[in-house]
């Protein structure tokens, strides 16, 4: 139940056009117990059913899921689900970058931002990274904790919703591979400077993002909660950090069993001063 309870209140929520700030608002809570009964770190008390009901607009019964209903938070939560790595097990190759250009040479805290299986979270681990990791899909996640138990490390994973998600303790190095396309416009701005604010001096950031091209077609995959991001955006948000690292590649994809292309805009950059 406390899976399912996390994900109507989060569903629901977004439905209403609510913040989880405007949540708490209406409850007379925090807005972090309103992220912890969404990441199921904690559940509402039992006097508070009626009032969140009431402000998500939903049934106790709907809100607790003893009415079903069907949509997906996640067009992968299914893939997921199978014995096999949708995505393989092989790490990005920006892994790799970030290994050369930050290497743990002492305690390095990671935050892998959208981890969907693992394979990313776990190569960073193996690597003597100190891993935190999250990903929207249950199965996702539940698929990371077993990779990283196959693979003998310890990796930090738990749900949340990127559009929700905030730092609130001091980490080293933030990586994100394919995801970024989730986070909508008007939320941008305000995610990237919690992730620069809660980078430590010399702090790194690697992170690609797919971006429109009026001579690519759009992917095959239906994806509900996917948002457009243009040329330079992503750069765009690290005009005062060093910049080691800003391309765009076009690449053959077939990852829905249907060939297509993608182009994506990679940054990696590192803060200066304090």
């Amino acid at each position: 139940m406390k899976e399912q309870l996390a994900r109507n209140i989060s569903m629901y929520r977004k439905e209403r056009g609510l913040t989880q700030e405007d949540l708490a608002h209406k409850l007379g809570v925090s807005f972090q117990a309103v992220s912890k009964w969404e990441n199921t770190q904690s559940m509402p008390d039992i006097l508070l059913l009626a009032p969140l009901s009431q402000a998500l607009e939903v049934s106790i019964d709907k809100l607790l899921g003893y009415i079903s209903q069907d949509r997906p938070i996640t067009i992968y939560e299914e893939a997921y689900q199978t014995q096999n790595y949708y995505w393989g097990t092989e790490p990005n190759s920006a892994c790799y970058q970030v290994l050369q250009l930050f290497p743990p040479t002492r305690r390095v805290k990671l935050l892998d931002v959208g981890c969907g299986e693992g394979k990313d979270a776990v190569f960073f681990a193996r690597n003597g990274y100190d891993v935190m990791a999250f990903d929207v899909s249950s199965a996702g996640v539940e698929k990371t904790r077993r990779l990283a138990e196959r693979a003998g490390v310890h990796v930090e994973v738990f749900k949340a919703d990127i559009q929700d998600y905030r730092l609130d303790t001091q980490i080293d190095i933030i990586f994100s591979s394919g995801v970024l396309h989730y986070i909508k416009p008007e939320f941008r701005r305000d995610i990237f400077e919690n992730y620069k604010k809660f980078t430590q001096p010399g702090g790194l950031h690697a992170l690609n993002v797919f971006v429109q091209k009026p001579f690519i077609a759009p992917p095959p995959e239906k994806e509900p909660n996917a948002h457009k991001w243009y040329s330079g955006e992503l750069l765009g948000y690290y005009h005062d950090w060093l910049v080691r690292d800003s391309s765009e590649v076009v690449f053959d994809c077939s990852s829905s069993g249907i060939p297509h292309q993608h182009a994506m805009s990679k940054v990696v950059a590192q803060k200066v001063g304090g």
